[in-house]
């Protein structure tokens, strides 16, 4: 259990786990030079990364190493993230960090002048430089999710053998010669490989790698290619499918590729998907045809970009929703939007990764995630296992905030979940100036109503450094917190009166506004000074009632759930917010609509995006694997829709906390 100290291990250790966990204050830094109100203020900060020439923008407090780890880059690491092992060495190469205890006992003062620190003790406030040394050393754990450390034991194992060519005397089949010196390892072939082994035996002398994945032999390639093998690892989400591809010698990623998935002209969330094949028998093998070409495009980018050839790629993993993997697979879908929401199967058997229509190796293989129900799918039960949900004592809640909210929460020994009707308010969607996170939406809202200068009194963090153009998800939970914050949003959600803003907020009242057909708005951004308000950005009374809406699902969810297992919201030690959103959302915001329980900021995560770990972990080691198929067995889902108290305590969760 998180906490308790081994006999061999030092006690500092132990308290540095705990800081890092939320569970106590961050230590003072030796040279701090940067102060908490610089924290609070700051916007996303950009990270560049040398010699991968990757640039990435990431909440401000985010961890070099998480940074890295989220976006593919590979800095080596086997203690999780927790400074004791120090390998995971950078070198800041424009900006400064404060120099902890940990990187004194690691680096020269030389060494530390010139800006080498251990990125994960340095914290992303301003933007930086990162040079990512190579890796010394070839890591036999992997570190991804949240924190998890996983042995690397993939599935697809690669034996050179040198073998004695058959005579008179000894007339062995190929087959067998083959077993007989890999005898370490199952080799069931299948007929692809049979119908190489022959050829490829005799063309090189006898000397072959034996390809096998789980306990079947796929190839057997001439000369000795151990020291290549790669799986790719798929989110495939609603919006935007991500593909990693894996180095499963070193167990880290060589390339990372995402795109937006092609089935969006049938719609933005999984209900238009289904109804769309509910109403036109064409619709499902288009989105099937669609769903397949996404994948194949991101596998053909990644191996590109990662200079592998495909037909080395041996095993794919995908972690999707129940929806979006009943689509990939060809399934109809109807029987999941309609009560009583029933999967065809909750675990689906290993498929050909040319099933899902992808050309790779011939034999490779393709492991789908098993689904908990409707509505909390294979992501979610990657996210679990990436997560750690069945491994850790405390008591620990998981939000993956989108459309569909899905929620699960441990108190160590138990594991329920659910899913919460989010509405599509956190993905801009029915919000007056709402747009999805690109260039010019507003990402970040801070209110000063004391401002000297009123032209201050807003300060709004945009993707791309440009114009504000629109607000993504992110930007709303914002706004809303900080008018409910300042006052100029009483504790129902209603914008207060003119007169009483000018009395709370006299730099920000004349920002209050009223529009066509009478509705209240708050003005945040003036394309000129003479803009109408219509042609302006600004947040509407009916915005902040379809937030108010998707929190309140949400918040009923977790709550419900609180009661399944007997406790209280001041008892859970850790708040995970999962998927692109989540990792986004400022806490300190979530928990002042009440997304969150009242807890202390220290102690919510954003867990980045997990599904996609899972799929990572699965691919480097099949004893992950297993581990996700008992998640079905532990893991008990509570169904919302025929709680009779629901709508009930849905009308009390939708008032902001005081």
């Amino acid at each position: 259990m998180t906490g308790e100290r081994g006999p061999d291990q030092p006690f500092e250790d132990v308290v540095e786990g705990l800081r890092r966990e939320g569970l106590l204050e961050p230590p003072a830094p030796l040279t701090p030079d940067v102060d908490d109100s610089e924290l609070a203020g700051a916007g996303r900060v950009t990270l560049s990364f040398s010699p991968a020439e990757r640039v990435v923008r990431v909440p401000p407090g985010v961890s070099v190493f998480d940074a890295a780890s989220w976006n593919g880059i590979a800095v080596d690491s086997t203690c999780g993230g927790h400074g004791t092992c120090r390998k995971c060495r950078v070198r800041l190469t424009r900006g400064t960090a404060p120099v902890t205890r940990h990187d004194v006992r690691t680096f020269t003062a030389d060494q530390i002048h010139d800006g080498w620190r251990l990125a994960c003790l340095v914290r992303a406030t301003h933007d930086l430089d990162v040079e990512v040394p190579p890796l010394v050393t070839r890591p036999k754990a992997s570190t991804v999710g949240v924190g998890r450390q996983v042995i690397l034991r993939p599935s697809v194992q690669k034996r050179y053998v040198e073998l004695t060519e058959p005579t008179l005397a000894d007339q062995r089949t190929d087959l067998a010669r083959l077993r007989d010196a890999v005898d370490d390892l199952t080799l069931n072939p299948d007929l692809y490989a049979l119908r190489r082994l022959p050829v490829v035996l005799r063309q090189n002398d006898f000397k072959v790698t034996a390809v096998v994945v789980d306990e079947t032999l796929v190839d057997v390639e001439p000369g000795d290619t151990t020291g290549r093998r790669h799986a790719i690892a798929y989110d495939l989400g609603t919006t935007t499918v991500v593909a990693t591809l894996l180095d499963l010698e070193t167990g880290t990623p060589v390339a990372v590729s995402s795109v937006l998935n092609r089935q969006q002209p049938f719609g933005g969330d999984v209900i238009t998907r289904i109804s769309a094949t509910m109403m036109d028998p064409q619709a499902l093998p288009r989105l099937t045809t669609l769903a397949r070409e996404t994948l194949a495009g991101l596998a053909a980018e990644v191996c590109e970009e990662g200079g592998v050839d495909p037909a080395g790629v041996y095993e794919v993993a995908l972690a999707g929703n129940a929806t979006m993997t009943a689509l990939l697979l060809g399934v109809d879908p109807e029987p999941l939007g309609v009560a009583p929401f029933v999967q065809a199967t909750a675990d689906w058997p290993v498929l050909l990764a040319s099933d899902l229509g992808l050309t790779l190796h011939p034999g490779a293989r393709a492991v789908v995630f098993p689904a908990l129900g409707a509505y909390v799918g294979g992501d979610i039960v990657a996210g679990m296992l990436a997560s750690g949900l069945d491994r850790d004592k405390r008591v620990r809640l998981f939000v993956d905030v989108g459309t569909n909210c899905e929620i699960a929460l441990t108190d160590g020994e138990r594991i329920v979940t659910t899913a919460a009707p989010a509405g599509p308010a956190f993905e801009g969607g029915a919000i007056r100036c709402g747009m999805r996170a690109a260039d010019g939406a507003v990402e970040v809202v801070r209110l000063d109503p004391d401002a000297e200068d009123p032209s201050l009194a807003v300060a709004l963090g945009v993707i791309g450094d440009v114009e504000a153009r629109g607000l993504c998800g992110s930007g709303l939970v914002d706004a809303v917190a900080e008018l409910a914050r300042v006052g100029l949003l009483d504790t129902s959600g209603r914008f207060v009166t003119d007169e009483r803003a000018a009395e709370l907020a006299p730099a920000l009242a004349d920002r209050m506004a009223t529009v066509r057909e009478g509705e209240r708005v708050f003005v945040l951004h003036r394309h000129s000074a003479d803009a109408p308000v219509e042609e302006s950005v600004y947040l509407s009374q009916r915005d902040v009632r379809e937030l108010q809406f998707a929190k309140a699902a949400i918040s009923t969810g977790w709550s419900l759930l609180l009661e399944e297992l007997g406790l209280e919201a001041s008892e859970v030690q850790q708040v995970l917010l999962a998927g692109s959103f989540g990792s986004y959302l400022s806490p300190s915001s979530a928990v002042r609509i009440g997304l969150v329980p009242k807890l202390s900021v220290l102690r919510i995560v954003s867990a980045g995006n997990v599904a996609g770990e899972g799929a990572k972990m699965v691919l480097l080691s099949a004893r992950e694997r297993a581990g996700a198929d008992a998640l079905l067995e532990e893991v008990r889902y509570v169904e919302l829709s025929d709680r009779p108290d629901f709508n009930d305590r849905f009308v009390d969760q939708l008032a902001f906390p005081v």
